[in-house]
């Protein structure tokens, strides 16, 4: 299975035009998007069912976004036209059939509005589905100096990232930046981390297949990418779609607005002149960005230090990310202790761990059960979780399968596992919506319980004499005083951060200087998660429901 599969939906160009009237006509905002309300209305001229139409929508929309861009919505038309023709409507009736032959539907009594109706040029629609005008809107919700007196109108939010975007806006960004959320735990949010493509992390140590990996699923090498087997990729590059092939510098991409990786600029010029972005056009990028990292030393080379916090990179693109891929190889199966560390900074984020044991045609079956098994045995010891991880086993290179070195059981799992990984990675497009909405509310309570932890220092701190003493006291106990919050507001340890980490960085406050607890916020944070947030969900549903 090729995971080229993720391609833009074609269509016969002389479609083209036809496709962009009804488009113009469905939307009746002129966004750039149809919603539910507008697919109901114009869907209906096509005379389907409502079980049908569901299907159709539930098909298009399947990244849940609550709205139609212009692909999605040939997408749609596509498969009215199949439907009309008498196809069942699955959500794989266009991957067998060429897309250039499917003729537009018949929609009834169209031609006749189309006649009345003046129809508006077709709005450019970026890769993420959102118009220039909707995006220089949601752009002033983050430009406001004073956030707190922010109220974004309902009839604004026209998806389920749009109404992410004004909740942490008016509910969640004042928590953050009241309690400092930014300098412990995470920089604030840009209108350009939520319009973001989903990313793939991949990590582990040098000379395990990593840009290779790339490589295979680009079907060619990316600009500046390094094969060998030293450590050649000496530097994070992000791997993303681009009108033409070119490499960005860090410190470049870092400050560009339209990019999500201002945040990365807290590690300074040491990390950023490490940092890179490749760009070049292909499909796959139209839905993804991949994250190429350095391979994690081992042996001597780890006594060396990095002239940046490797640990600490890593654990950001982490939080941004929508899958990690750990790539392991059969003759590097100990784990050194940067990479224990790189593993631990990943910490809250299992759910999108993938390992992959890559190179494993370099071995015969009897080995590679052994090999596989020294592997869980190593993972046991670092992950600390009674749970097994899913691995893939497969050699993700150049060679055709049946070209590789491996018996005929080995040829099967292979091809098995590789047709199971690339079904995992294109999900990543479809779910990146839930994914999103998954972080945010991840995101929202880690600040409700960094509130909680600040004003608690602050209530703990005298109010004249012994300072001092008072705040090295709360350091020195602050396990005790973190198990003092968690009772005294019933919130949950597993959502507590680590009290060492969160030590370091007290060390350079004055707590006195805190602000105290302000219920009112919390309880906006609380309301969020409890009403707005299952409101929205609501409100973008499938429209047929």
């Amino acid at each position: 299975m090729d995971i080229l599969a993720l391609r833009q939906t074609n269509y016969a160009k002389r479609d083209e035009h036809l496709y962009k009237q009804w488009f113009d006509y469905a939307d009746s905002d002129g966004d750039g998007r149809v919603t539910g309300g507008d697919a109901v209305k114009f869907f209906s001229l096509s005379k389907l069912n409502r079980p049908d139409l569901k299907q159709v929508w539930a098909v298009a929309d399947s990244k849940r976004q609550g709205f139609l861009g212009f692909q999605e919505f040939v997408t749609a038309m596509q498969m009215i036209s199949l439907a009309q023709t008498g196809n069942q409507i699955s959500g794989d009736m266009l991957k067998n059939i060429e897309l250039e032959d499917i003729s537009p539907p018949v929609m009834e009594g169209l031609d006749e509005l189309l006649a009345k109706g003046k129809v508006q040029p077709l709005v450019d629609v970026n890769v993420n589905g959102t118009s220039p005008q909707l995006q220089s809107t949601t752009a002033q919700w983050f430009s406001q100096k004073s956030v707190k007196k922010l109220k974004i109108p309902m009839s604004h939010v026209t998806s389920v990232i749009d109404g992410l975007k004004k909740l942490y806006v008016e509910k969640l960004k004042p928590l953050e930046s009241t309690y400092r959320f930014q300098d412990f735990v995470s920089s604030l949010l840009t209108e350009s981390e939520f319009d973001a493509k989903p990313m793939i992390m991949l990590l582990g140590q040098y000379s395990t297949g990593k840009t290779t990996f790339i490589k295979h699923l680009l079907k060619g090498n990316y600009p500046g990418a390094h094969i060998g087997p030293e450590p050649t990729t000496d530097r994070f590059v992000v791997v993303m779609g681009g009108t033409d092939s070119r490499s960005v510098p860090g410190n470049t991409i870092a400050v560009q607005a339209d990019m999500p990786f201002s945040g990365l600029t807290k590690f300074g010029t040491a990390f950023l002149s490490k940092f890179e972005c490749s760009q070049m056009p292909h499909p796959l990028l139209e839905h993804i960005t991949i994250v190429d990292t350095p391979g994690v030393l081992s042996g001597e080379k780890q006594r060396t230090q990095r002239s940046y916090d490797f640990t600490g990179v890593t654990a950001w693109f982490a939080a941004k990310c929508d899958l990690i891929l750990l790539l392991f190889d059969p003759h590097k199966l100990d784990i050194s202790d940067e990479f224990k560390r790189v593993i631990g900074s990943l910490r809250g984020h299992d759910d999108k761990i993938r390992i992959v044991l890559n190179k494993a045609d370099q071995v015969d079956t009897q080995q590679l059960m052994r090999v596989y098994g020294a592997l869980m045995w190593s993972l046991g010891k670092v992950l600390n979780t009674p749970e097994v991880m899913r691995v893939y086993i497969g050699s993700f290179n150049d060679k055709p399968i049946n070209e590789r070195a491996v018996g005929p059981i080995g040829k099967e799992l292979f091809e098995m596992e590789q047709e199971d990984l690339l079904s995992d990675l294109k999900d990543i497009p479809r779910k990146a919506c839930d994914r999103r909405i998954n972080e945010f509310v991840k995101r929202a309570r880690a600040a409700k319980i960094h509130a909680h932890i600040i004003g608690h220092l602050r209530k703990e701190m005298p109010s004249m004499m012994g300072k001092t003493k008072a705040q090295q006291r709360l350091i020195d106990n602050l396990a005790e005083e973190f198990a003092k919050i968690q009772r005294e507001h019933h919130l949950a340890a597993g959502d507590f951060p680590n009290v060492d980490h969160f030590r370091e960085v007290l060390t350079g406050y004055s707590f006195d200087k805190f602000e105290r607890l302000k219920p009112k916020m919390i309880q906006a944070v609380d309301d969020m998660l409890g009403y707005d947030i299952p409101n929205l969900l609501k409100r973008f549903r499938n429209p047929y429901d």
